[in-house]
């Protein structure tokens, strides 16, 4: 289960601590990471912090972007240490460590770490279906991205020696369900139900909402459905009902 789950770095600024994500993955079973943008692998300090765990800096893939690294996945976690208004609902690794581990017996899943400085954006919140939150003294809360890493898998390799449950539903990949969310934008834009000028603040909350339903295939395709006929009722379609309606056919 562990060898299914994948590290992804948003972003990082220092090639140290790329090397000492490595070298915690190497600790805890784990081969998959990947960099999406900045950092280097190959520097001094990466080789250096990474110990014996520098093939996996030779195998760490690079993405241009979030939504490109994690597109094979059936769940996306990110991780935060602030609050707001769409990081409330998150939970300690020690929380969802099962769950994670359940879902990554049939399907890839990432863990989301975001640049040293300032983490996760909420332009980077919107790829992931769950958020997590280490407990720390609240008069510091930040933590270094490898220590993160690291307390996160310890708290994953804890929940492994465990009885770990199958997950009953077999999750729609990541790709998948943003394609579902860029024609949900399309579509409740179209009726007036997304504010133009922020459409992501309820889109935002619609995938926290979606997210914990743990979508599968079909329910995509259902979705996607639903939506087109939105689009299709918004443009003309409505004339097509009511003539219907009046000369009391079916709608469909």
């Amino acid at each position: 289960m562990l060898e299914n789950i994948r590290i992804v770095l948003v972003e990082p600024k220092g090639s140290g601590n790329i090397g000492s994500v490595a070298r915690a993955m190497k600790n805890m079973g784990l081969k998959d990471l990947a960099i999406v943008g900045g950092g280097r692998t190959k520097s001094f300090w990466a080789r250096a912090m990474a110990v014996h765990a520098k093939d996996i800096l030779q195998e760490a893939r690079r993405f241009g972007t979030l939504r490109e690294a994690v597109a094979d996945c059936g769940l996306v976690v990110g991780t935060t240490c602030r609050s707001g208004l769409y990081r409330g609902h998150s939970r300690s690794p020690r929380e969802v460590s099962q769950s994670i581990l359940s879902s990554a017996r049939s399907a890839k899943c990432a863990l989301i770490f975001g640049p040293e400085d300032h983490g996760l954006s909420n332009r980077d919140l919107k790829y992931c279906q769950w958020l997590v939150t280490i407990p720390t003294h609240p008069d510091y809360s930040s933590l270094n991205v490898a220590q993160a890493v690291m307390i996160c898998l310890y708290e994953l390799s804890l929940a492994a020696l465990e009885k770990v449950p199958q997950e009953m539903i077999s999750r729609a990949c990541a790709e998948n369900i943003e394609r579902l969310f860029d024609r949900m934008r399309s579509s409740l834009l179209k009726i007036g139900f997304l504010d133009p000028q922020n459409p992501e603040h309820i889109l935002l909350a619609l995938r926290r909402l979606l997210g914990r339903a743990g979508l599968e295939e079909r329910d995509v395709g259902i979705l996607n459905g639903l939506f087109r006929q939105i689009e299709w009722y918004a443009a003309e379609g409505w004339k097509v009902v009511e003539e219907k309606q009046r000369k009391g056919l079916k709608i469909r």
